[in-house]
């Protein structure tokens, strides 16, 4: 049985690909299919590089730039745990208080 073989794309056109899907006027099996791809490798570069192409338009003046974006989620990611955990902390001392005046 012979296999066939492994066919190499360049990232533009992979990126160019994922912004023909993303553009949304086509499903992703059509534009798969036009592109002599299969719907699962082009699924799988939309979810690798959708995050990237949706910076190549034109950043609003006073934007985040990505790097800037990833920095404030992180930070945003940690000020949530830390308040669960201070939500957590302030729940268990109520309910203490609230035991030891009966």
């Amino acid at each position: 049985m012979m296999r066939k073989k492994r066919r190499k794309f360049t990232m533009e056109f992979k990126r160019e690909a994922v912004r023909i899907f993303e553009s949304g006027q086509k499903p992703i099996s059509v534009v798969a299919r036009e592109l002599g791809l299969h719907v699962n490798v082009l699924g799988n570069w939309v979810h690798r590089l959708g995050r990237d192409t949706l910076v190549v338009a034109p950043v609003a003046p006073g934007s985040l730039t990505p790097s800037e974006i990833e920095v404030e989620l992180t930070q945003l990611r940690k000020d949530k745990a830390r308040l669960e955990m201070e939500v957590e902390i302030l729940g268990k001392a109520t309910a203490f208080f609230a035991n030891r005046n009966r």
